[in-house]
């Protein structure tokens, strides 16, 4: 794959700071899932307590009933005796229904709190992050773009006469700005190689 297509730079150093920042936004965000998962695990503990006791009172609610079925078959004091049976069932059926509530409410807001808690500091970290390589792939492409036809490297080597430090362009030659004039195949390649390297690019 051509390094045009590679978000990372070919200088040395900007490479170590580009890998050093992926690996700490890495290890940000997978403590922080980690940690918005613990909370979802917490909240969701909750909502099992809902779903036993729904189970739990659901199973009581039809043994009343049975049982209040039941005794209707006893003579005389039949009626009298389902009549607590079925009262029992439905308030067991009321404490199910509190259950299910429970259990709906507890698994709803287990995840809007896990997501509460590990988005935020993943978005702060991120979004930043993504920002600027986004920015420093634009323009590593722009560079290599121009850097492949001469007037392009024309243009990298006026950038460099304006933006590089006089050390390093008196380093390139000692007239930089009249070789540029002159149309100096070497100092201009030598003024856009400063330029590709402010920029994380280093042409072979």
């Amino acid at each position: 794959m051509s390094s045009r297509y590679v978000p990372y730079a070919t200088t040395p150093g900007r490479l170590l700071a580009q890998l050093t920042s992926d690996a700490v936004v890495v290890v940000w965000t997978i403590v922080w899932v980690l940690v918005g998962l613990a909370v979802h695990s917490a909240v969701s503990s909750i909502a099992a307590v809902g779903r036993q006791l729904n189970d739990g009172a659901t199973g009581v609610s039809d043994n009343l009933n049975s049982a209040g079925d039941s005794t209707d078959d006893v003579p005389l004091i039949g009626e009298a005796l389902s009549k607590p049976l079925r009262a029992a069932s439905r308030a067991a059926l009321d404490i199910a229904g509190a259950g299910h509530s429970l259990d709906s409410t507890a698994t709803w807001l287990a995840v809007v709190l896990g997501l509460a808690v590990a988005a935020p500091p993943i978005l702060f970290v991120g979004l930043p992050w993504l920002v600027l390589r986004i920015r420093f792939f634009r323009r590593k492409w722009t560079a290599l773009t121009l850097a492949a036809t001469p007037a392009g490297e024309q243009l990298l080597a006026l950038r460099a006469l304006a933006n590089r430090p006089l050390a390093k362009l008196a380093a390139v030659s000692i007239d930089p700005v009249g070789a540029w004039r002159r149309d100096d195949a070497i100092a201009i390649r030598g003024l856009a190689n400063l330029e590709l390297r402010s920029s994380g690019i280093r042409r072979k």
